[in-house]
């Protein structure tokens, strides 16, 4: 395998000492960049998902045009449940939507157990070609959506405000929640190892919708699960991230799955946190995306508070707090990811 050129942030998952802190950020490859509008605008968001060529091209933009320190493959969370035989329709400026939701025994028996190789090998060629087309010069992350983000949507069917019908769900029959968790968990587990086996150098486990639990729910519908997950992927070898939105209760609890990092959504003070699970986890994250909007004077200010708070020493990833907004200008990314690279040394020394 060719060495990399840039492995700040493997060595920073693995507490490695580090001359900086690295950065990437969620959602890099994605609209806020006119590249990749212009490669958009010939296909739709499936298409490009399932177009290996496109899925690369997109995924390395922010390395070449912003110089992040990793790059995140191009995907979506709900290939899986459509690789398990649900129909998925994404509607423009409505988002993603399941015209026959997981409502009952039927629907749950009719799940299957996809392969990676074949029902989402678009997903592996597109890993291996962004491999190939990096040559070394970024580690690359795969990912997947925890089970319990993924049984809300396959729930819900489309996005809600209230997720009345997923807490109905669970609440009514929890027995069926269990029954699809555990399915999620097998083809999540086969489809992250697939991944790793295509060429991913860490995996990110992003549970989205975690803070809708409550800390007794989220440790009976959600971390068991996510537990399973780690352990099998560490059997690979590579760093493994879970990133938890909104779970504010079970931080200890997260940092016992195993998981070499734990991402924190902009909600937190990292510096706390460190003192609370920094002896156990890396920590990831945790500048609140739409500070992006802001001059760059502000920007660095606060890149400058996320860095302090955090404080001296290895373990700490740098990355938002949550997805980057699409209308966010590019050069404010840019502005933040320089002063990353050049101003983080000092914590470091």
């Amino acid at each position: 395998m060719k060495t990399l050129q840039n492995d700040l942030f493997l060595r920073a998952c693995k507490k490695e000492k580090t001359e900086r802190t690295p950065i990437w950020v969620m959602r890099q490859a994605g609209r806020y960049l006119p590249e990749y509008r212009a490669v958009r605008e010939k296909s739709d968001f499936l298409t490009m998902c399932k177009t290996p060529e496109l899925a690369s091209e997109v995924t390395i933009q922010p390395v070449d045009l912003i110089g992040v320190d990793a790059a995140i493959i191009f995907s979506d969370i709900l290939v899986i449940p459509e690789a398990m035989g649900m129909e998925l329709i994404m509607n423009e400026g409505v988002g993603p939507v399941f015209p026959k939701p997981v409502s009952d025994e039927a629907s749950v028996r009719a799940l299957k157990n996809p392969d990676p190789y074949t029902d989402l090998k678009y997903v592996m060629d597109a890993v291996s070609l962004t491999k190939k087309n990096l040559d070394g010069r970024v580690p690359l992350i795969g990912f997947s959506g925890a089970p319990w983000t993924l049984l809300t949507y396959m729930v819900e069917g489309k996005g809600s405000k209230t997720f009345s019908k997923i807490k109905k769900f669970i609440y009514t029959r929890p027995d069926l929640a269990h029954q699809v968790l555990e399915k999620l968990t097998v083809s999540i587990i086969s489809y992250l190892k697939a991944k790793v086996e295509s060429g991913c150098d860490a995996i990110q486990i992003f549970d989205t919708w975690g803070g809708l639990l409550s800390p007794a729910d989220f440790n009976t519908f959600s971390l068991p699960y996510i537990s399973k997950i780690v352990a099998e992927i560490k059997k690979t070898g590579v760093p493994v991230i879970v990133f938890a939105k909104g779970v504010h209760s079970s931080l200890e609890e997260i940092a016992a799955t195993g998981c070499d990092v734990t991402g924190l959504d902009w909600t937190f003070d990292i510096g706390s946190v460190r003192k609370k699970i920094g002896d156990k986890v890396v920590l990831q994250g945790n500048l609140d995306p739409t500070i992006l909007y802001a001059g760059h004077d502000r920007i660095k200010e606060e890149a400058e508070r996320v860095l302090a708070s955090f404080g001296h020493g290895s373990g700490h990833v740098f990355n938002l707090g949550h997805g980057i907004h699409p209308d966010t200008p590019p050069e404010n990314l840019k502005c933040l990811v320089d002063y990353i690279k050049t101003e983080s040394h000092k914590y470091h020394n």
